[in-house]
């Protein structure tokens, strides 16, 4: 069927001068959101589209279906504070996980915070916590709708009264107490004209470092630090584990780089009361430095200097030139060195990724050397639990397929091995009724990409299957192992096979795999999608990711049977102009750069959409997604987008698959969505994906 989307006016007056280069912009007008226009434009566009959705076949099945198999108890790691043990637990089908506590790891449980009380639809959810060194007090921020924004909260931790103490206009934030729980550090930005509710599009500029002295009001807070003349960095406090020094993370864009300065609060006598005598240990961006532990005046950092996977060094305060850096656990010639903790005084807790699945192991903190492996399945750890001055550890462990076993280690026994604390099954899932598997393909130039496979045990590759592909490639985020149970309906009663590529631009092999293929995301996902139709026999697939989505669908729409893009960023020249897209300029590039608006411009998913009438192959059926409060990546990317797809694609007469947008309201990034949205989310992705592909329910 032809569809009819809603006319936009188009303003072909609007052009930008990309150095010396004529780019039309003819919706620009999207970019305000408090406009009577744009507003008229998501609401014909929801008309349009939720209709469509709710008329999906199997819709009814795949939303019961997913409420029922969702409705599992989910944990996370206990720890520890003061004398008490503290998890996260949602019942099943809670909109926000609430925040246990008990005395012993065997005694009655109760609730210590529960967000669900505190909006009726759940969209207001804990967007972060801290309990104080000695569980004096819990400082905790709320965020509204997804916004980024945060509102900061304070009670006390033995009979949860709420302090009057409020902290506003937080936003990527730290959250330090220090030791003597008199307060905590943490990030702001200054007040600016309009709002800030996470509908607007301000870039987020200035941040500030305060220290918050509890029982005062936040116009008394202490400025520790401010960069006047770099307004785009933000920074960061960790206390060290022995209280005495406040490191300080500074970092320009999401490049894994920063600066690292230094305060000894002993040797502040009045306390802190202004900015704070920072020691600069590191004043350039060249390497990354993370705080792993300190033994007096030697410090334990993972770093990536001279060390793309990433090692662990020592830097003694007294010693400070790089001359005398140790290192205390060189690089490892293929795993990548992810997350270190230190437990029980003397032991280092490592975890490494090899080949994308997860090994974690027990290292002696002096020498470096290898105590011994812990037990993991293939698979992701999602959760360690530990503090240094603690015996015991916990650590999380999931799979495609497993929802979650938590273990249980105490170092202090005299054979200690680890013992499962809690292991959750979900009914109607049976393990072995799936299989597993990981291939490598080679890309464009040669380099070999992993990729997982899940699909039903037994399954023959015979061509009649549909594949979710599912790519993420960026801010060297990886994407390993996970549960989640609306891949696993797609799967089960969809006939699915589900294809996860760990492509260039993520984290999977350390920085140089992150910096594999910046100047041109699609590049590793078109290939992977090319290897999928050979081994699979296909003769089309699904595509869902991030961004890259519709990027890959104007390279090669043929390719695809429907793609889903959710927040993705479509316009690649504008992003930076826009709350915090100034920060992808590290991965992405910079239309302000000509050599880089060179690149930007020939990949752009805004830019590089055919103008009418086309002619070429027909687009996939599409479905773009985004929320009205995601002020992380603006919803104008994705209103733009579909303002030309529908303008250039959806008006040819080859056109017959749908091209459509759903704004959802109340809604941000992603970050604390609620569970009934959540739900409600997936059914409206695998209702359209089954509908658009002819794909009928299995029982």
């Amino acid at each position: 069927m032809a569809f009819k989307y809603p006319a936009a006016r188009r303003d072909e007056s609007k052009v930008d001068d990309y150095h010396g280069v004529m780019i039309c912009d003819p919706y620009a007008w999207l970019e305000d959101p408090d406009s009577e226009e744009t507003k008229a434009f998501v609401e014909e566009q929801n008309k349009l589209t939720m209709p469509f959705l709710e008329q999906c076949a199997v819709r009814p099945q795949f939303h019961q279906r997913l409420s029922e198999l969702y409705d599992y108890p989910k944990y996370s790691c206990p720890y520890k504070r003061g004398n008490r043990y503290f998890y996260f637990h949602n019942q099943g089908l809670q909109n926000q996980d609430a925040l246990y506590v008990q005395d012993s790891l065997d005694g009655p449980a109760t609730v210590f915070f529960d967000p669900n009380t505190l909006s009726v639809d759940g969209t207001v959810a804990l967007k972060m916590g801290r309990l104080s060194e000695e569980c004096e007090y819990f400082a905790y921020g709320l965020s509204s709708s997804g916004s980024d924004w945060v509102t900061l909260h304070f009670l006390k931790a033995d009979d949860l009264m709420t302090l009057p103490d409020v902290l506003d206009r937080v936003k990527f934030s730290c959250l330090a107490w220090t030791h003597d729980a008199r307060g905590v550090f943490y990030n702001c930005y200054p007040r600016q004209d309009g709002k800030a509710d996470g509908t607007e599009t301000t870039s987020n500029l200035n941040q500030k470092l305060y220290y918050h002295v509890i029982g005062t009001n936040q116009s008394e807070d202490i400025l520790v630090a401010e960069f006047p003349d770099h307004p785009k960095w933000h920074s960061g406090v960790t206390v060290s584990d022995d209280g005495r020094y406040a490191l300080l993370n500074i970092t320009e864009g999401c490049e894994p780089v920063n600066q690292l300065w230094y305060c000894d609060l002993e040797k502040l006598p009045n306390g802190i009361t202004g900015l704070l005598p920072w020691v600069k240990l590191v004043d350039n961006f060249e390497a990354q430095y993370s705080y792993i532990t300190n033994e007096g005046s030697v410090f334990t950092f993972r770093t990536n200097l001279d060390a793309p996977r990433y090692c662990l060094i020592n830097i003694d305060l007294e010693k400070p030139n790089k001359e005398h850096w140790r290192t205390l656990l060189p690089q490892h010639n293929k795993d990548v060195l992810g997350s270190v903790a230190c437990v029980n005084q003397l032991h280092l807790l490592v975890n490494y990724v090899h080949d994308v699945k997860d090994i974690l192991q027990l290292y002696e903190l002096s020498t470096g050397g290898l105590v011994r492996d812990l037990p993991l399945d293939v698979g992701t750890v999602v959760g360690l639990s530990c503090k240094k001055k603690h015996s015991d550890f916990f650590y999380k462990f999931t799979s495609f397929t497993t929802p979650g076993v938590i273990y249980h280690c105490d170092l202090s026994q005299e054979s200690p091995e680890p013992t499962v604390f809690r292991q959750v099954e979900v009914k109607g899932i049976q393990q072995e009724d799936y299989e597993t598997n990981q291939v490598f393909y080679p890309s464009k130039d040669g380099t070999k990409i992993p990729m997982f496979l899940v699909h039903a045990r037994g399954l023959k590759k015979d061509g009649s299957h549909p594949v979710f592909l599912y790519g993420y490639g960026g801010f060297e985020h990886s994407i390993q192992p996970y549960y989640n149970v609306p891949y696993l309906l797609f799967v089960r009663h969809l006939g699915g096979i589900l294809a996860v590529a760990n492509i260039r631009g993520g984290g999977e092999y350390g920085q140089t795999w992150h910096k594999g293929t910046v100047s041109s995301p699609p590049k590793d996902h078109i290939t992977t999608v090319r290897h999928v139709f050979l081994s699979l026999s296909l003769t089309h697939t699904h595509t869902h990711t991030l961004s890259n989505p519709a990027a890959c669908v104007n390279q090669c729409p043929d390719l695809f049977g429907c793609a889903v893009a959710k927040v993705g960023v479509m316009d690649m020249l504008k992003f930076h102009k826009f709350t915090i897209g100034h920060a992808w300029t590290t991965d992405y590039g910079c239309a302000d750069h000509p050599e880089q608006f060179k690149w930007l411009i020939k990949y752009s998913p805004l830019h590089n959409l055919p103008p009418p009438p086309h002619i070429g192959a027909a687009y996939p059926a599409m479905l773009l997604l985004t929320g009205d409060h995601d002020d992380r990546v603006v919803p104008l990317h994705t209103l733009k987008y579909c303002a030309t797809l529908q303008h250039g694609v959806g008006n040819s007469p080859g056109q017959r698959q749908p091209l459509l947008v759903l704004v959802d309201t109340r809604s941000g990034h992603g970050a604390g969505k609620p569970t009934t949205k959540a739900i409600l989310e997936d059914t409206h992705v695998f209702s359209f994906i089954a509908q658009t592909l002819g794909l009928s329910w299995r029982e």
